[in-house]
């Protein structure tokens, strides 16, 4: 039954694109639904007349993605395009997300939940500072799998050297990523070549084409199933008289495996039971696993509430008030130390204040700068964090659901920043964290 769960699961493929402007991104994915055959024939007649009426002559591939009417006029993405599709081996979620330094929030967000991203380098511009910002991105939000689509080889004349420098030349700044599965796939979105189908125009290639590769890249280790941990969302309390004894406990496993009869602890409290029951809607199991969505019953009457925690007593989470995160700030206004914002992780939600802002990302020299007075729109920062109520949290490279958050302003209720928690670790003084801010 795990293993059938597993291979039902790994159907599903969620990935994203990201590249500096104009590097093909919404032609890409647009080039993807074309070639499968997979776009509703009321939209290719809306492409084909918009196509008919600006004078292009051909369907732009893009307008499949870029749904907003600025991104049409400017020629560029804007905001995240969510876009579905399945082939007979897979089922695909796409996030098409801009490229623009500007939109780094809109980036992060789309790749946020992915297990593989497709960073896109124009062939004729190689590897540049946009390049390094999506790929340490990519790194920093733990994204399992990379694609490196080099883009647009038609324009030079589909060169193996050209593909070569480009690749080396990635590969150099990557070996400082913690990314675990890279590839490299030459292509030209416009023309179809190396998408779908296998280019003859590039038989030096011995690589599959893009979409075979996301048929077959293999995710199903990806999600944790070592760490239990089971964020409580809802108590279930039927009102009915037959049930006044029930007493479930509703939410998603965001990593491990937990069975009937196995012995729990509740977080924060520290109380001790053992599992009776596991429901779901299609019926009671034995066991269950990320991440999936269940009603455990326990055997002791504990009070219990959302935002508690139920874990394994010989695999802990950590339990803090204070730690330190990675950040990127997703606000006009600033971030500025001492500022009180509200924290949402898992299924908890309290009062913090941002304590210190240590560092500031520096994409250029790909140093951490210090001090830094404030964290602008689209810094990627390091900060001290104490929360009213403790948290019970992973480090955000070894689980990325109980290792990140966000911080709400209060006041608007707007998502102002999304980080992602740091192991706790004693800081030397002197000690240049230029490294383990990656």
């Amino acid at each position: 039954m795990f293993t059938h769960y597993l291979n039902e699961k790994s159907e599903m493929l969620r990935f994203s694109t990201s590249g500096s402007v104009d590097d093909g991104k919404s032609t890409l994915i647009g080039r993807l639904l074309y070639d499968t055959k997979l776009i509703f024939e009321d939209t290719l007649e809306n492409l084909q007349r918009s196509a008919d009426i600006t004078g292009e002559g051909t369907i732009n591939l893009a307008n499949l993605t870029d749904g907003l009417r600025a991104e049409r006029e400017q020629g560029i993405t804007i905001d995240v395009a969510y876009r579905y599709f399945a082939t007979p081996r897979r089922k695909f979620i796409v996030a098409d997300t801009p490229g623009h330094v500007q939109y780094t929030r809109n980036m992060i967000t789309g790749a946020s939940t992915a297990n593989l991203s497709i960073i896109l380098v124009d062939a004729r511009q190689g590897v540049i500072e946009q390049t390094r910002r999506h790929a340490y991105i990519a790194s920093m939000i733990r994204v399992p799998h990379l694609v490196v689509c080099i883009n647009k080889m038609d324009l030079v004349n589909f060169s193996e050297a050209t593909f070569n420098a480009i690749r080396d030349s990635f590969m150099d700044f990557a070996t400082r990523l913690h990314i675990k599965d890279i590839t490299f796939i030459p292509v030209s979105a416009l023309n179809g070549d190396n998408i779908v189908d296998k280019s003859e125009k590039m038989p030096w290639y011995l690589g599959p084409p893009l979409l075979r590769h996301l048929e077959e890249v293999y995710i199903g280790t990806d999600r944790d199933l070592t760490d239990p941990r089971f964020p409580v969302q809802y108590v279930v309390r039927p009102r009915d008289d037959k049930w006044h004894d029930y007493r479930g406990f509703a939410g998603q496993i965001l990593g491990g495996v937990f069975k009937v009869g196995d012995p729990v602890v509740v977080l924060p409290s520290g109380r001790t039971s053992k599992i009776t029951q596991i429901h779901t809607f299609d019926g009671d199991l034995q066991e269950a696993f990320n991440p999936m969505s269940v009603q455990i019953l326990l055997a002791d009457d504990i009070d219990i509430g959302r935002g508690d925690m139920i874990v394994r007593p010989d695999n802990l989470p950590f339990v803090s008030s204070d730690f330190e995160a990675r950040i990127c700030w997703m606000n006009e206004e600033p971030l500025t130390p001492n500022r009180k914002y509200v924290i949402k992780h898992t299924t908890r939600s309290t009062r913090c204040i941002v304590r210190e802002i240590k560092s500031r990302f520096n994409f250029n020299t790909l140093q951490a700068e210090r001090p830094v007075a404030q964290l602008g729109l689209n810094d990627i920062g390091r900060i001290a964090i104490k929360t009213m109520v403790p948290l019970c949290y992973d480090a955000y490279r070894r689980n990325r659901f109980t290792g990140s958050f966000i911080l709400i302003d209060e006041a608007t209720n707007h998502t102002v920043g999304a980080g992602m928690i740091q192991e706790p670790q004693k800081h030397l003084p002197g000690q240049d964290d230029a490294e383990y801010i990656i």
